[in-house]
């Protein structure tokens, strides 16, 4: 099996790693942690313990004790099993880990990429409504309009890098971004970059052309 040979030095918290295993996070926030942790050894055996630890607990629950909330909760942990289970770094192509491939119809080809300017293009998933994921495509060199958050931003680097206020993500890398954090990420020269990102609330831009053009592109 290949292994992933990226140094990767940005993870997910210990408390998306534990909400991802317990099955609590939206769609959108869980096909971002799946697709990391495809991409990172160390998440993944993070995760391993959080699930063993889960195991034990729900093996002490009585099936008769399952209530809407419980039964939502282990819809989602079907769900991600499939993503769970596939083998580290396997890809769809040469950029898209296999959990990402369903949700985009299979490569990178299949992308219905719609312009947002600037050279800036994206693709909205297909995800349950309490959060958005898309694709986002920045031309090397190019910078996102500079920007804060009313929620969570998970942004995970599948090609070339990017860098902001905290510092640089390169592939695998997973930006975990909260309403403290104000941010102009700018792509690195030299190789276009293509993020996944899920927000559960809209961003908070700062510029008025990027404010008038939010609602038209659901960001």
């Amino acid at each position: 099996m290949t292994r992933n040979t990226t140094t990767i030095e940005h993870h997910l918290t210990p408390a998306l790693l534990m909400a991802y295993s317990a099955g609590a996070l939206p769609e959108a926030f869980s096909l971002v942690a799946a697709t990391h942790i495809s991409m990172c050894d160390h998440c993944r055996a993070e995760l391993e313990t959080y699930d063993t630890v889960g195991g034990a607990i729900l093996d002490t629950v009585e099936s008769d004790t399952e209530t809407p909330d419980f039964a939502k909760t282990m819809a989602r942990i079907a769900r991600a099993d499939a993503a769970r289970n596939a083998p580290p770094t396997r890809l769809a192509d040469d950029v898209l880990p296999a959990p990402l491939a369903s949700y985009v119809g299979g490569s990178l080809d299949n992308v219905k990429w719609r312009k947002v300017g600037g050279g800036v293009k994206q693709a909205i998933l297909s995800t349950d409504r309490d959060a958005s994921a898309r694709l986002l495509y920045i031309p090397a060199g190019t910078a996102v309009p500079d920007h804060g958050h009313r929620g969570i931003e998970l942004t995970l680097v599948l090609q070339g890098a990017f860098r902001d206020e905290d510092g640089r993500f390169a592939r695998g890398d997973l930006e975990v971004a909260d309403e403290s954090v104000d941010h102009t990420p700018v792509a690195d020269e030299g190789e276009d970059c293509i993020c996944l990102a899920a927000t559960d609330a809209p961003l908070r831009f700062s510029g008025m052309l990027p404010r008038l053009a939010q609602p038209f592109f659901q960001i």
